[in-house]
């Protein structure tokens, strides 16, 4: 059995360089098998070799290689836009459209949504405090506390909260009656609604539950308001926002092993992390430009990197994570989410030729010509427009002849 310190030693005399959790893996391996010390060594030989091979080599082209293994099994992808991810009520954009999504770097994404997580050490906190023991009690703590963060985040309208909607052409007013029941299902403050409908409502006459509606009107005749006003003010009352999160829809809820997860409709990050029990390293969105706004630029890679993979692993695709780290690196390597397309990486490249043979050649060929630019011809793109050798392999060492 041999600990850190020892295969240590023997990589220094080897002169094999691994990373820390490579050398963590194989003092687990010698620990589960029992290794000495000549079967210790014998393993490290083996795994310097393989570790050898997988290295890349001296001036490989690394974006071509990455771009082929990203877009070859791009052209196995189905176009299902829609796809039920687990969950029967949302929806959410998997395969192709996904993938191009995320590598064009849309700032408006076409089905945003988030996982929320809670935090288990601030339920134990909150056992203590108010002395729960029993482990049913605070199962159904829980349970009550996730829907009513649910509650909070989801969008309520006054239509989710109403027993009965009567518009009265006669008086010209609409009546609504308060559902009590629906009110404590959902989990809501009435206090907190009456707030809102007062507020976005100046002529409005509150008898307990009973609720009436009157259109405002600049005609000192009361007897004129148009039928068209009524029913735009019916619209009005039936849509008045009462709860939730703004840019969030739908809410589902879901028992994922042992633990609660909030689904959403939308996405938010900023007002759900600030949220109590919210546990804020877990709970993640698919709208990266809302990660890199709201947790910086590295955040952002770590999410192209997390959904490009889950993309491809939907359909049932093997990339290895490097080409798409390699991608990810690049999209964010000045420190903002870039799009690889004419209007971001691509874009920008210094080679004139490589700019053109991507898009719009006229006006790229034109902008240099205009400002004398000289291409060097050190990439790959512009050796095989001219017909040369490429600076890779053979390509890559110049012979000069010594005359004297």
């Amino acid at each position: 059995m041999a600990d850190i310190k020892s295969i240590d030693k023997i990589l220094k005399k080897k002169k094999a360089d691994f990373p820390e959790s490579l050398i963590e893996k194989i003092a687990e391996a010698s620990e589960r098998h029992d290794l000495n010390a000549g079967e210790l060594e014998e393993l490290i030989d083996r795994i310097k070799k393989a570790y050898e091979r997988a290295t890349v080599e001296d001036g490989e082209a690394v974006g071509t290689v990455a771009a082929q293994s990203v877009g070859e099994p791009g052209t196995q992808m189905t176009m299902r836009t829609f796809h039920y991810a687990g969950v029967a009520e949302l929806n959410v954009t998997l395969g192709l459209p996904r993938l191009i999504e995320i590598v064009d770097a849309r700032k408006k994404i076409s089905t945003p949504t988030m996982a929320i997580y809670f935090d288990e050490d601030y339920f134990e906190t909150r056992f203590k405090k108010e002395d729960i023991q029993p482990e049913a009690e605070k199962e159904r703590f829980k349970e009550e506390f996730v829907r009513k963060t649910a509650n909070m985040i989801g969008k309520s309208s006054m239509n989710d909260i109403l027993k009965n909607f009567n518009l009265n052409y006669a008086d010209m007013n609409i009546v609504v009656e308060l559902d009590e029941e629906k009110i404590i299902d959902k989990r809501l403050d009435r206090d907190d609604i009456i707030k809102r409908i007062e507020k976005a409502f100046k002529r409005v006459q509150i008898d307990n539950n009973m609720l009436s509606f009157e259109p405002s009107t600049s005609s000192k005749d009361e007897t004129k308001i148009p039928i068209r006003e009524l029913r735009l003010l019916a619209d009005k009352v039936r849509d008045l926002q009462i709860s939730g999160v703004k840019n969030i829809g739908k809410v589902v809820i879901s028992k994922e092993g042992l633990e609660w997860v909030i689904h959403t409709e939308g996405s938010n990050l900023g007002s759900v992390l600030k949220m109590e029990g919210i546990d804020k390293v877990r709970t993640t969105t698919n709208d990266i430009h809302e990660i890199e706004k709201i947790l910086g630029i590295e955040a952002a890679r770590n999410a192209i990197i997390r959904e490009a993979q889950n993309t491809m692993e939907e359909q049932g695709l093997t990339v290895d994570v490097r080409h798409i780290m390699l991608v990810a690196d690049m999209m964010t390597a000045d420190g903002s989410v870039k799009s690889i397309g004419r209007h971001g990486i691509s874009g920008e490249k210094a080679s004139v030729l490589a700019r053109a043979s991507f898009e719009e050649t006229g006006k790229h060929l034109l902008r240099a010509s205009i400002r004398g630019e000289i291409d060097h011809l050190t990439g790959i793109i512009e050796n095989i427009i001219i017909g040369q050798p490429i600076p890779l392999g053979t390509g890559s060492v110049g012979v000069i002849m010594n005359r004297r």
